[in-house]
Order: C-alpha cells, then structure tokens, then sequence
C-alpha cells in the first residue's frame, strides 16, 4: 500500500530537476516573444461551470472531460482548453472594446482520453488570442509569432502547415450536401481515410467536378501551386475567398522572410468546431502530434455575448520539450550559483556572505556542515548542482574559495568574496 503511494495516475507525470528546470526556461523564451508582440498575460481558473467547454462551445466531448460537482451541485470540469476561457474573459471584461485585445496564457489542460494511447491527461500549453482583428495580416502576423516562438524555444527544423475551414465549407455549400452527409466526409477527411473516401464520394449524386474535388482532398497539400489547383475545383465564392486569404497571408509572411517554413493543406479540418477560417499546425520531427495548433474562431465569443473575431494559438509545452529532447538540442545551465558551507561557531559570517551573494543575484545554497560528511562530499553535492563556486569558512573571517569549474583554490577574507 505504501508503495502505492509513491506512483502517479495514468496519464500524469512528476517532472523534477533538470528536466523542469529547461522545460521552464522553454517556457519563458516562448513568453518573452509574445511580450515583443505585445500581449499581455491573464490566467483563468483550472475548472470552471461545464457549459463554459461543452460541444456548443466547440471544445472538447463531454466524455473527455473531468468532471465534478460543488456543494450547490453546480456540474464543474478541469479545463480541457483554455480559448473558451478567454473568450468568456474577453466577453467579460472587455465588452464596448472594438480595437484589438492581445492576451496571452500559460497553465496546464486536462483530457480523460482513453487509456494505453501514450498521451498525457495533463499537458502544459503557452498561447495566445488576438480579439477584434478580422485581416489576413492579422492572421499572418499570429504565424509569424508562431515561428519566432519555436525558434526561441530551441527549434531550428519545423514546418507550419495552413488550412482554410471555408473551403471546405464552400465545397459542401456549392454541393447542397446535408449535415449528415458533410459529417461522414469530414471523419474521412479529418482520419486521412482516402480509400474510403473515394467510395463513399462515388455513391453520391454530384457533379463530375465536385466528385474530382472531394476525391483529390488527399492531394490538396503544398505550395503556392496547389492553391491554383483548388481554386480550378470549385467556383463557389466562400471557397474562392477562402484560397485568396491564404494567399494574402502568405504575402504578408513572405514579409517576414518566413516563407519557407510555411505549406499548405487544404484537408486540415480541425476537430474543435468553433474554427471558422484559417487553421494552422506546426510540425517537427521527434515527436508524433503538432507541437502548436491554431486558427481564427469569428464565432465563438458571441456565444458569450460579445461579436468579435479572434484568432490564436497554443503551444503543446510537452511534446515541443519532447521534440527538443530527441533533436539534442542542447540545454543552456551555465554554471551560476554559490554553495557556502560553514561550521555553527561562523554563522554568522556564514549568513551575511550568502546574503551578499544572493543580494548581487548569486544563486547561492547556504549549508551548516554535518560531521557526518567531508568535505569531497559538499564538492560532489556543489557539482551536481551546477555551483560556480564552493566557499568554506575556515575561521569566522577566512574563507576557501574553490572554483569548481577549474578546481583551482584560493584563501581570502569573507569580505572580498
């Protein structure tokens, strides 16, 4: 029973030392590019009421929540999504603002996906939302802090793919094909499930030409080049004006010199229904799922009360630190810190020197020394901590320094430490 104790629910994971040393400083990276773009951080409840993530809303099955009840019997669920949340806040706070409101986050999701599928049921994910920016600069400007945001994080090899909801939407309307009917060829779309696809196109009572569009969804990733071939499919206008914005992002992005960590795929359909035009995800290898997910969601902060177009993303923390891992990138933990090591009659001393040291933004481990170690031991413990410098009180006013990245050795007075 007690080593029951010691272990984690499936799905959830302890991360210590190094390893949640460097996933922190991902982190802040991450969050000091979103600071030069200018948004500005809130945080949201980890569980709020049900209704805020339920389908209507767009987010995740209600299966796949984790749920719970207050003592007023209020149905109340670990957030498996924070966007709905700050569509709320934004609605909340920020109810006349009809210029843009950037914010950013950080905190953890929880999903009760179904068990031995290797994902984590709590994830960490960094993002941000822009409110009241309907342009495609404004899209393109969002994936361009994409890209900024993984090549602060360590990424050197990634790709952002970009899709268009409305294409698909305009294929469906041009069709006249029933919600039934669209669901079926989304599931097929959404699963890569081209052979069936192609079967199930073939018994439907369309046009030749609409027939070759839904049939060649697989084909429909790449370049500048496919978005000509998309167009020649269809001549619905939301579908038309779906491939000009994302030709008119890929101008903008083309500003930024970004172009070639952008492609296409127009068979991008994003499980979250509140998407409403462009949708993105970035890739590296290293890691089997997007590292970001992202797109515009013009609908979803009216169901708040507030009309507001809006577009983000998040950065799924977890598998970007995986990615990172197996890429080898290197973890940047230069020797910085301090250990003072002193016996009861210098504490004194002891304390101020650590004072000082901590004062001028040493790190520094202030330790009474035990008779139970010596000190080969202290300079093991100081270099497995990574200390710069190991100070040892000989008498109240004499100190040893030794450095431990050369282990040469001086003497001096604990005043010019």
């Amino acid at each position: 029973m007690k080593e029951k104790l010691l272990h984690t629910p499936e799905g959830v994971r302890d991360i210590y030392n190094s390893e949640c040393e460097r996933k922190n400083q991902v982190v802040m990276h991450i969050h000091r590019v979103l600071e030069l773009y200018n948004y500005h951080d809130i945080e949201t409840p980890t569980f709020e009421y049900f209704n805020i993530f339920n389908m209507d809303k767009g987010s995740a099955p209600s299966n796949e929540m984790y749920k719970f009840f207050d003592r007023n019997n209020n149905t109340l669920v670990l957030r498996p999504d924070i966007t709905p949340s700050i569509a709320r806040c934004a609605a909340k706070y920020f109810p006349e603002e009809e210029l843009p409101i950037r914010l950013c986050y950080k905190g953890n999701t929880f999903t009760n996906a179904p068990l031995h599928q290797g994902k984590l049921a709590e994830a960490t994910q960094i993002g941000c939302e822009l409110i009241n920016d309907d342009s495609s600069a404004a899209d393109a400007e969002l994936i361009a802090c994409v890209i900024d945001c993984l090549k602060a994080s360590g990424l050197e090899e990634f790709q952002i793919e970009i899709g268009e909801i409305e294409y698909f939407k305009g294929i469906m309307e041009e069709a006249g094909i029933d919600s039934e009917t669209e669901l079926k060829l989304k599931d097929y779309i959404q699963l890569k499930n081209f052979f069936g696809l192609q079967e199930y196109v073939k018994t439907l009572s369309l046009s030749d030409n609409l027939k070759e569009a839904l049939m060649n969804f697989d084909k429909l990733f790449g370049g500048l080049e496919m978005l000509d071939k998309a167009s020649a499919y269809t001549q619905n206008p939301m579908a038309l004006s779906a491939i000009d914005r994302m030709r008119k992002v890929y101008a903008a992005l083309s500003c930024y010199g970004y172009e070639s960590y952008i492609s296409f795929d127009l068979g991008m359909l994003n499980r979250y229904n509140y998407y409403t035009g462009i949708v993105f995800r970035g890739y590296t290898y290293g890691t089997g799922d997007a590292v970001i997910k992202g797109g515009r969601y013009n609908n979803l902060l009216s169901q708040f009360g507030k009309n507001a177009p809006s577009v983000g993303f998040a950065i799924f923390v977890d598998e970007l630190m995986m990615a990172l891992q197996r890429q080898h990138k290197e973890f940047s933990n230069q020797r910085n810190g301090a250990l003072v090591l002193y016996q009861i009659e210098h504490q004194e001393s002891a304390i101020s020197l650590g004072n000082k040291l901590r004062a001028s933004g040493t790190r520094t481990d202030l330790i009474r020394k035990s008779s139970r170690h010596e000190l080969d031991e202290y300079l093991s413990y100081a270099e497995h901590e990574n200390m710069e410098q190991l100070y040892f009180f000989v008498d109240e006013n004499t100190v040893r320094c030794i450095s431990l990245s050369d282990c040469s050795e001086r003497t001096m007075h604990y005043d010019e430490c």
